[in-house]
């Protein structure tokens, strides 16, 4: 939905929402009953910029809220492109509060700034790193325990719905003492949360939909090799190797291993473009 910068009019977002439910619209078209989610991070990555931007002016929100408001405005595109009887549920996602994700901040969020800029936020209470090309934000990114609001999206899609639920992993929250939630600053892997709540309304195939149309060995590299049909067992030896890179197919790798090894059908990785043919035949990463 953005440019690499994160930079996006509201028209180019609506044009690529409804490019990509008119590839969402031909497996409804085929006979498929499907629950949708999406990423957020460009988005959430700009309404920290406009935190940052307008903090003498007015209060800079949490990233929980952040994340509540994508959530909001993606899934009401999703709404208005896919047509009528679509609902998008604002999602929790249940974090524990001991992750050791906590503890070393490591996922990278937002625009890149210089030091100068970096050491003001810091004495905010934000974590900064340095990369290649400037310094970002990072924040926890803890392991999904529970989808909190899958009931409600399970309802919904029995009663006929098309379901937007778990938008960017879910807004995180923790649980108190008393049973309370709090929402933490933190970002939730979207494809972690996709495979727990597809488990959790119980879908048979996790569908993954990508830049490329196979999981690959070798990326980027001279002889690299794409995986078709292959057993958890094998990949889960590839991934274990570190074949697959940590911020980008690592994460999708491991969605569709949890969900197969923990009772799904299968899990497909592939392009967007491509999601129609991999549901229909032997296309695409197929995980078995």
């Amino acid at each position: 939905m953005t440019a690499p910068d994160g930079s996006a009019s509201p028209a180019d977002q609506r044009a690529a929402v409804e490019e990509a439910v008119g590839h969402v619209r031909s497996l409804m078209g085929a006979g498929h009953q499907v629950i949708l989610t999406h990423g957020n991070g460009p988005q959430v990555g700009n309404l920290l910029l406009k935190n940052q931007l307008a903090a003498a002016v007015v209060p800079p929100v949490p990233l929980d809220w952040c994340g509540a408001q994508t959530q909001a405005t993606i899934g009401m595109l999703i709404m208005n492109a896919l047509g009528p009887r679509v609902a998008a549920v604002v999602t929790r996602t249940l974090v524990d509060a001991g992750d050791p994700g906590f503890t070393d901040p490591t996922k990278p969020i937002g625009r890149y700034f210089t030091e100068a800029e970096a050491r003001r936020f810091e004495k905010l209470g934000q974590s900064w790193r340095r990369f290649e090309r400037g310094w970002r934000r990072v924040v926890a990114s803890p392991y999904p325990v529970e989808i909190l609001d899958a009931d409600a999206a399970r309802v919904l899609m029995e009663a006929g719905y098309t379901v937007v639920a778990a938008g960017g992993g879910g807004i995180p929250v923790t649980r108190q003492a008393d049973g309370s939630l709090v929402g933490v600053e933190a970002v939730i892997d979207k494809d972690l949360a996709a495979a727990l709540l597809a488990r959790t309304v119980g879908a048979t195939v996790l569908l993954i939909a990508t830049d490329v149309q196979h999981a690959v060995i070798g990326y980027g590299g001279p002889d690299p090799r794409p995986i078709g049909r292959i057993s958890t067992a094998e990949l889960r030896v590839l991934h274990a190797a570190g074949y697959f890179a940590g911020g980008s197919m690592g994460p999708k790798v491991e969605a569709a291993l949890r969900f197969v090894e923990q009772g799904g059908s299968r899990a497909i990785i592939t392009s967007l473009a491509d999601i129609q043919r991999a549901m229909t035949r032997n296309f695409g990463t197929q995980v078995v």
